[in-house]
C-alpha cells in the first residue's frame, strides 16, 4: 500500500504561510506603533539628514521587501548564485535610488532654506 504524503505536504505548506503572514505583520505592526507614538529620541535625533525614525522606515521596508521575495518567489529553495543574483541586485538598487532621493532632497530643502527660491506651494 502506498503512503500518502499529500497531507505532509499541505500541512509544511500551511505552517509555512503563516510563518510568513506573522513575521510581516509583526514588522508592520511595529512600523504602524512607530508611526503613530513617534518617539521623540527617534523624531528628534538625525543620521545623514534624515530622522532616526525615518531610516527605521526604510530599513523595515527594505528587509519585509527581501523577506517577501525570499518566502513569496521561492527563493530559498534555489541555487545561492541566483539568489544572489536576484536579491542583492535589488538591494543595491533600492538602496541608490534611496541614496540620490536623499541627496536630491537635502539639496532642494537647502535652496529653498537659503532663499535662492520661495516657498510658494
Amino acid at each position: 500500500m502506498a503512503h500518502d504524503t499529500t497531507h505532509g505536504e499541505h500541512s509544511g505548506s500551511k505552517k509555512r504561510i503563516w510563518q510568513v503572514f506573522i513575521i510581516l505583520s509583526v514588522l508592520t505592526i511595529v512600523e504602524v506603533v512607530l508611526g503613530i507614538f513617534k518617539p521623540d529620541f527617534l523624531v528628534y535625533n538625525d543620521l545623514v539628514s534624515l530622522t532616526l525614525l525615518n531610516w527605521i522606515f526604510i530599513i523595515l521596508t527594505i528587509v519585509k521587501a527581501y523577506y517577501i521575495v525570499w518566502a513569496f518567489m521561492h527563493m530559498e529553495h534555489e541555487t545561492a548564485s541566483l539568489r544572489r543574483v536576484v536579491v542583492w541586485t535589488a538591494v543595491f538598487l533600492i538602496s541608490y535610488l534611496i541614496a540620490i532621493l536623499l541627496i536630491e532632497g537635502d539639496y532642494i530643502h537647502d535652496i529653498y532654506e537659503n532663499s535662492y527660491m520661495t516657498w510658494d506651494f
